[in-house]
């Protein structure tokens, strides 16, 4: 088996939270070492986010709760503390070595400890430094704060998202998840991605690249965005509908809802069959998806009318019997039960120091040459302090000196 495509790179990294934290997480699963570099005693922010947390075999209080596992597996922890000079010392060093550097400070916050990119390109001119924060590194609102939540909103995600006006409940919605802290994250990847393989193929070339969570929701509104652009009229909020073919949304059936997307002509002719009447497919207003577009909201209160006849099962199998698009609204129980998701190992086991069977979700990339196949559990804060400076030269008498002023 070949190694992991990542193996030889070593990342030092410095971000915090999610978003950085969940691009350093997929470099380590493509064989990266990844050094996460932790505030003493405290740690990564999102150690402090809240339960749930891991119960500790001795029934102490910990940090190891939810938010922080989802980000950090397969990585090491060291804890340094660099408001210290000898703290800023230990990372310039480890930074001299490594192929790339992350970090989520507030614009200009690192420079103030010598650990900004002009100063670390010094030291190692080949090393690619990625700076994720809220809304990047130039512009008026640099020295702002950003979370995924403020970003939804300022970037016009919450705009488009929610229940159609008119509705109960109208009006601007976040989505659940920290979608775009997620998709900051694997813009990262792929910015750090593409420099090493720029550098690698230019002579040693490192370079400053600045991702942030305004641009890259901006960014992922794509045609829903495209639509301002070009006729200058933002798209209605639209529920459960879909964005392209119609009819597409949530219909409620005898026992549950399920999802429905009529992609094309074809589709729909085939789902006025299955809900037994074939007529509705030659009905001028539905004959063409543009037809149906502009009728929208007449074809979906029949199509509703009609899935009220049967549950849920009876529908999804006829559906698939003629080849339409629709799946059940799972739960995360129902998710993680569902015979396909586990035909994908989506749910993989770690052995961690809490917990000697811990489930994690795996990495979403399946490789034919070099599969992902080892998971670590993410490390207990400071785990790995003496292994990662003893690669510096620190011994463990340095190392317990420093521990002692609060260094490490």
């Amino acid at each position: 088996m070949s190694a992991l495509p990542l193996s030889g790179i070593k990342i030092l990294d410095l971000t915090r939270v999610l978003a950085g934290p969940l691009s350093a997480q997929m470099l380590a699963d493509l064989g990266a070492e990844v050094i996460k570099i932790e505030r003493p005693g405290g740690g990564d922010d999102a150690r402090a986010f809240g339960p749930p947390y891991l119960a500790d075999p001795e029934g102490k209080q910990n940090n190891n709760n939810s938010f922080y596992l989802c980000a950090n597996r397969n990585k090491k922890s060291a804890t340094v503390n660099i408001a210290k000079p000898e703290g800023q010392a230990i990372i310039r060093e480890l930074a001299k070595t490594a192929d790339v550097m992350m970090e989520n400070y507030k614009v200009g916050d690192l420079k103030r400890y010598g650990l900004d990119y002009e100063t670390i390109k010094q030291l190692n001119p080949g090393i690619i430094y990625c700076s994720v924060t809220g809304f990047g590194q130039t512009g008026p609102y640099a020295p702002r704060a950003g979370y995924d939540a403020i970003l939804q909103a300022m970037g016009g995600l919450m705009s488009v998202t929610g229940h159609i006006d008119g509705e109960p409940g109208e009006g601007p919605m976040k989505v659940g998840p920290s979608i775009v802290d997620y998709m900051t994250g694997m813009n990262t990847s792929i910015g750090i991605l593409s420099a090493l393989y720029h550098r690698d193929a230019n002579n040693g070339e490192g370079q400053h690249i600045d991702v942030c969570l305004f641009d890259t929701v901006i960014a992922s509104l794509s045609h829903w965005l495209q639509i301002y652009l070009v006729n200058g009229k933002t798209p209605p909020r639209r529920g459960t509908w879909g964005n392209g073919g119609m009819p597409a949304g949530v219909f409620r059936c005898t026992d549950g809802e399920l999802m429905l997307v009529v992609g094309n002509d074809g589709q729909f002719q085939r789902t006025c069959a299955v809900l037994g009447e074939p007529e509705l497919a030659n009905d001028k207003r539905f004959v063409k998806n543009n037809d149906r577009v502009v009728h929208g909201k007449e074809i979906m209160a029949i199509f509703a009318g009609l899935f009220l006849k049967h549950p849920v099962a009876y529908w999804l199998e006829k559906l698939e019997e003629a080849g339409v698009p629709s799946g059940p609204i799972n739960n995360f129980e129902q998710v993680f039960s569902d015979p396909h998701v586990q035909s994908r190992g989506m749910r993989v086991k770690v052995d961690h120091p809490f917990e000697p069977n811990l489930s994690l979700i795996r990495n979403a990339l399946t490789f034919s040459g070099t599969p992902i196949t080892e998971y670590r559990a993410p490390p207990l804060l400071g785990a790995d302090t003496k292994e990662v400076l003893a690669t510096i030269g620190y011994d463990d008498a340095k190392v317990e000196g420093l521990k002692a002023q609060g260094i490490l």
